[in-house]
């Protein structure tokens, strides 16, 4: 399998269930729900088309604060999605 195929699949794409092991510990091993960042510096970089588009974190069950302006290398698709 080619590289390019292999990086398609790990893409976190917004609605995908995630996994975070960013630089929040505490929130490690949580599964989230991905959404882009609405914060206006994460949608300027990706209004200028930078390749770094960051994602805001949603607890599907409402139960926790999910963090903000997370990077794509600090997330895992979860073994939910299939």
């Amino acid at each position: 399998m080619s590289d390019t195929l292999i990086r398609s699949l790990e893409l976190i794409e917004p609605g995908d269930l995630v996994v975070y092991h960013g630089s929040i510990r505490l929130l490690h091993g949580v599964v989230w729900v991905a959404i882009p960042c609405p914060c206006q510096v994460c949608g300027a970089f990706d209004r200028m088309g930078l390749p770094e588009s960051r994602f805001a974190l949603a607890d599907p069950w409402g139960e926790l604060p999910g963090p903000h302006h997370v990077r794509r290398q600090s997330l895992t698709r979860s073994a939910a999605c299939g």
